[in-house]
């Protein structure tokens, strides 16, 4: 057989009107059941790669090439345009068969370790009345921290405690924290990605602290959102979504599946 063959599959799953492309997902899950008859599987999806869907087993998702049934991936499938999770977002926003959202999350900590952090090692950012409270490990030298940073802002009702982390050099999270204005000087870094213009040419910083900190919580990446409860996400969310998280750490899950299902789930500035 030539090789070329075996891209078939994907060819066909390009542009396929929405009605033809529903029956192929019925059509692959047809065949699972029929393949693997032992396995109760619920639905078939596409994603953003051509010919490759997602498989729901109950709370679990695996990953099937179109036209073949004998491999199944599992893992999380990742934009690395945007350092998104997108397997963690569909756990996160598919009903459960009891109707709670499932979660999915790069790991969880006890609600005290949340409670316990040392707020003085971070640039803290008040968002209306900022009744709940996030924690962001982010890296100023890194882009998608920037883009992050932008959703935060949308929020509202929220205190933001941003430590920051030295991954891509020390020289800008060190030229923020020892500038005159350092909250100021955050902002303008993650605006526009200009260095703060300082005469203190050096200061003690928390740093290292940061860094323990992250690795006593799990935290490898940046950026890595840390919710009141003790969920960790890393990656681009989108404010609709972080909303979500954040009614979630306060209210419980059914609150926060309305949120993020919503069209007036996502905050305005104010």
């Amino acid at each position: 057989m030539r090789p070329w063959i075996n891209w078939i599959p994907l060819l066909l799953a390009v542009g396929l009107p929405p009605a033809l492309a529903a029956r192929a997902e019925d059509a692959m899950l047809a065949q699972l059941r029929k393949a693997h008859p032992g396995t109760h599987f619920d639905r078939v999806a596409p994603t953003p790669v051509a010919g490759i869907y997602e498989v729901w087993m109950g709370d679990n998702v695996a990953y099937v090439r179109r036209g073949s049934t004998r491999y199944l991936i599992f893992g999380h499938l990742y934009d690395v345009r945007h350092m998104r999770d997108l397997t963690a977002s569909r756990k996160a926003s598919r009903p459960a068969s009891d109707g709670e959202p499932l979660q999915e999350t790069t790991g969880t900590v006890h609600r005290q370790a949340v409670a316990d952090v040392p707020v003085a090692d971070a640039i803290v950012a008040t968002q209306g009345n900022g009744a709940r409270r996030l924690l962001v490990f982010t890296d100023p030298a890194c882009r998608f921290c920037r883009e992050l940073d932008k959703e935060l802002r949308e929020l509202r009702d929220v205190t933001v405690l941003h430590y920051l982390m030295p991954f891509q050099g020390r020289t800008l999270p060190e030229a923020i924290w020892c500038a005159p204005d350092r909250d100021a000087a955050y902002r303008q870094v993650m605006t526009d990605g200009t260095a703060p213009q300082s005469s203190v040419s050096a200061c003690a910083t928390p740093l290292e602290r940061n860094v323990a900190l992250a690795g006593r919580l799990g935290i490898r990446v940046t950026p890595t959102l840390l919710f009141a409860d003790g969920r960790i996400t890393a990656g681009v969310l989108p404010s609709a979504e972080i909303e979500a998280g954040l009614a979630r750490a306060a209210d419980g899950p059914a609150r926060a599946d309305g949120i993020a299902r919503s069209k007036h789930g996502t905050s305005r500035k104010r």
